[in-house]
């Protein structure tokens, strides 16, 4: 019995290591882990696009709010969604960004990415983590995480590209969808952009 004691908290002690990591550990352990996968990998270097979005299942969707991604791209209009709604809009929404994310991936070519050290007090359950990519021949490229801390860790609700916000860039879209088809009008404009059809979210859409 207490061999298997002993056992059970050796086992325990590295999840409670992760539950108590904080954000800017978890961006450079996530993104560590993600960039070694990358540079082991062949298939993945070549854009095996199969390969790529499982990847970004495994090793960095699970610290993604993305019910709090979508309510805060929808706005304002999150309110008059209903449960079925709210669920179709995060559902496509996420599958929306698992494809932006993994196109990022499958372009990644040896860049470095430094993560900045946060100044996080034990009670904020809010916070920015700066990260830059670090590319030959070009500037630096500033990409923040706004992270919100839950019961099952930290977790990402924006990313802010060279100060644009994600979540912000699309809800000027999102809102001109509504205005047009009600919330069952984003659903199938997502669902058309993410089966690969002509439906575009935005001019910038458009042109992917």
């Amino acid at each position: 019995m207490y061999r298997k004691l002993i056992a059970f908290l050796a086992a325990l002690v590295p999840v409670l290591a992760l539950a108590q990591e904080g954000p800017d550990a978890l961006v450079k352990r996530t993104t560590d882990e993600v960039l070694a996968i990358i540079k082991s990998d062949k298939e993945l270097q070549t854009g095996n696009s199969r390969k790529v979005v499982e990847l970004a299942e495994a090793k960095v969707l699970p610290h993604f709010d993305f019910m709090r991604m979508t309510r805060l791209a929808v706005g304002r209009n999150w309110a008059q969604a209903t449960d079925a709604q709210k669920e179709a809009l995060t559902k496509e929404f996420r599958t929306l960004l698992v494809r932006t994310y993994s196109t990022s991936l499958s372009q990644y070519r040896n860049q470095n990415i430094e993560v900045k050290p946060s100044k996080i007090a034990a009670q904020d359950k809010e916070a920015t983590v700066r990260t830059a990519v670090i590319q030959q021949g070009g500037p630096p490229i500033p990409i923040d995480y706004a992270m919100e801390k839950t019961d099952s860790g930290w977790k990402v609700y924006d990313v802010i590209i060279d100060g644009a916000s994600l979540v912000t860039t699309y809800r000027g879209s999102f809102n001109d969808q509504i205005q047009k088809g009600g919330i069952d009008g984003l659903v199938k404009t997502l669902q058309a952009r993410n089966s690969g059809g002509s439906a575009a979210l935005s001019k910038g859409e458009a042109n992917k």
